[in-house]
């Protein structure tokens, strides 16, 4: 049966307007990506080179992109921040050091607040790096490297709204960040250094130790009965229990399993020993491996559950990861 809302929209103006606009952008993304020159690596090995910050410099919704540049440069490995050029021609050009690079955002590369710093940038004679649509532009002409992210028209009906342009600055400041990470070769564990907070940075900086069952662990013996090890797994909570002599792990007896073993021997099975119906040599983990590769390696196994031994291979907990 066919869905009613789908006609209803098949025909809608309003869903041809945002089609228009993103194949439009993902056309000038492309034409973007056609002419990046020798001036992008250029770029990014000046930022390499800085021994200080990289500083973002843009007005209005070149500003505002500015930032999330910057944000996008701190949190990926390159310490980076935004600088108002209002603000800056107040007393805030006391925030360059003389190792900082500048990045100088302005889209006709005539925007009067930047204009305005340009004397005193070039004072200062710090590397700079100009992002612009305009080639010929003062700015361009100005800095050490020009990143071209000219568009052909906006995508506001008008032409006028910064649409096209803006999205195609904030891609080339992605690329910046990309290239960068690559060059220092940035990995999840230093992403998870600057996230702290968000789910990502707990999950990279957590190690199974961390979230293991360490108390009163579900333990039987080889010669525990199937009914005692009931009992046993029952207390625990957690649908398994482990098969120790002392120190020793010789397996695991799971619910599952215990499913399995009444289907086949339902009448004598409950008095057979856990050394007949264990699973011997269980998978386990060493309790300081990161989390994410505990769960890693229980999605490639396909099971919820690992037991977690120490560097001595004792026994130290057991991890459980339902929701993945």
């Amino acid at each position: 049966m066919s869905d009613p809302s789908s006609s209803s929209t098949h025909n809608d103006p309003l869903i041809d307007s945002a089609r228009r606009t993103l194949s439009t952008q993902a056309q000038a993304l492309a034409s973007l990506a056609s002419r990046v020159s020798d001036e992008f690596p250029k770029a990014v090995r000046m930022i390499l080179a800085s021994q200080g910050r990289t500083i973002i410099c843009g007005m209005g919704k070149s500003g505002l992109i500015g930032k999330k540049i910057a944000a996008t440069l701190a949190s990926t490995g390159t310490p980076s921040f935004f600088l108002h050029p209002g603000e800056a021609f107040h007393g805030d050009l006391g925030m360059i050091q003389a190792q900082d690079t500048l990045i100088l955002i302005s889209y006709s590369g005539e925007t009067e607040e930047l204009m305005r710093l340009l004397p005193s940038l070039k004072d200062f004679g710090n590397p700079s790096i100009a992002m612009v649509g305009n080639m010929e532009s003062t700015l361009a002409k100005h800095c050490d490297c020009v990143l071209d992210i000219s568009v052909d028209r906006e995508t506001c009906p008008n032409n006028l709204a910064p649409t096209t342009s803006t999205t195609m600055t904030t891609a080339m400041g992605d690329a910046l960040a990309v290239a960068l990470m690559e060059c220092r070769d940035f990995q999840p564990q230093d992403f998870a250094r600057f996230h702290p907070g968000g789910s990502l940075g707990r999950k990279l900086l957590t190690r199974v130790k961390d979230l293991m069952h360490k108390d009163d662990l579900p333990v039987c013996t080889s010669n525990t009965t199937l009914k005692d090890a009931i009992s046993v797994m029952t207390h625990g909570r957690m649908g398994v229990v482990l098969i120790q002599d002392g120190d020793t792990l010789l397996g695991i007896f799971t619910d599952g399993d215990l499913r399995r073993a009444m289907l086949k021997d339902s009448e004598g099975m409950i008095h057979k020993t856990m050394a007949s119906l264990m699973t011997a040599s269980p998978k386990t983990i060493n309790e300081n491996v990161m989390i994410v590769q505990a769960e890693e390696q229980m999605l490639r196994d396909k099971i919820t559950l690992l037991v977690v031994v120490d560097d001595a291979q004792k026994v130290s907990g057991i991890l459980e990861i339902y929701d993945r």
